[in-house]
Parts: structure tokens; sequence; C-alpha cells
């Protein structure tokens, strides 16, 4: 049997673009972003509901994706959903890493951990528990905080993790008190920071 070469491997895409990364530890490093389609958490919340269903989006070849990367030149590739870990991540991370591009994942880690990584970006959320492989992967745990109750999953979900994690809090976006259980929290708790999500404050993409 014929095998299919790795870069005609394909992924369903809802976009690509090049911007800035909006949040974390890199916050404000030009980044190029492609945001896989398909999420099983749906998270009531969530500002990407669009990418839950794979269905109505094209399948691009890793090929493809690598080339649009490569040519946007920037420091950071983010592979991001939808929940990409729906998806085989290796052939398209050994893709953009043999191009010399630097590859983050965002994930919330609800399915085995694949591809390789320059850094990870661990989001979980607790109707959807993670796969126990994403713990050993993660440099940034963010937790999206909407309630007291998701600063309690937070700090369980933080002893799981390695001592050298960087820990955020990140407000729910439409919510008011998120803010203040944060600020309030972060005082008290001082190996936690504050995440926003500046792109939004700067209206950016």
């Amino acid at each position: 049997m014929k095998m299919i070469s790795s870069d005609l491997i394909t992924y369903p895409i809802v976009e690509t673009f090049h911007s800035i990364q909006g949040e974390g530890a890199w916050m404000g490093v030009s980044a190029f972003f492609i945001r896989l389609a398909g999420c099983d958490v749906h998270c009531s919340w969530c500002d990407q509901k669009e990418s839950w269903t794979v269905k109505p989006y094209p399948l691009r070849t890793v090929e493809e994706l690598a080339k649009l990367a490569k040519q946007s030149n920037p420091l950071i590739v983010v592979i991001t959903g939808g929940e990409p870990l729906i998806h085989n991540l290796d052939p398209l991370t050994d893709k953009l890493r043999r191009l010399g591009l630097r590859v983050h994942l965002e994930t919330s880690g609800t399915h085995p951990f694949s591809g390789s990584f320059d850094w990870v970006t661990f989001s979980p959320k607790p109707l959807s528990l993670p796969n126990e492989s994403i713990y050993s992967q993660t440099n940034e745990l963010k937790i999206v905080i909407a309630s007291e109750l998701d600063l309690q999953w937070g700090q369980q979900e933080a002893k799981k993790v390695s001592s050298g994690t960087i820990k955020y809090l990140q407000p729910e976006w439409n919510s008011h008190e998120s803010k203040q259980l944060i600020y309030d929290f972060i005082l008290q708790c001082s190996d936690w920071r504050i995440s926003v999500q500046i792109h939004k404050f700067l209206d950016f993409r």
C-alpha cells in the first residue's frame, strides 16, 4: 500500500491569520494563527463557537499551512481552535519546526497530547476533564474565571502541573464579577498572574 506523504495530510481550517498574540506570557509578539475546526467542550462563553463543528470548513494540507506560516515571518506560530488536540498534530508541527518556526499550542487538553511544541498553553475547563497526558507538557496554565468555583478549579489543576509552569487567571470577557475576584485572589496568592485579552482592547483580530 502506498503511504501518503505527511505534507499532503489535511486539517479542517476555520481561519489562518497574522496578528499579535493577545494574551499570556507571549502577549504582544508577532504571531501566525492556525485555527483548527472541531471542539467538544462547548463553553457557554466561548468567543469562537463557529469553530465547534468541522463540516463547513475547507481541508488544507500540511504543505499549504506551513507555506502560509513561513511567508508571514512571525515570531511564533499558534495552533488553536476549536480544540486542536482532536486532531493528530504530529505531521503539522513536524513540518513547521523543520522550517525553523517556533510552534505554540492553545488547548483545553481534553484529548491525548500530540505534536511537538516550543510552548503549550493549557486552559482546562471543569465541564470536560483534561486528558492526563497534557499536564507534563504545560508551560502556561490559563484558567478562565467567571465565578468563585472557577478559582477553586484552577487551584486544583495547578497542583498537577510542574512548579515552573506560569499560572494565569483570565477574566471571562462578559463577567464583571470576575475581574474583582481575580484581583482579590492574586493579592493573596502571589504565584498567580492576571491575563487580559489585549487584542480585544486594541480591537485587533
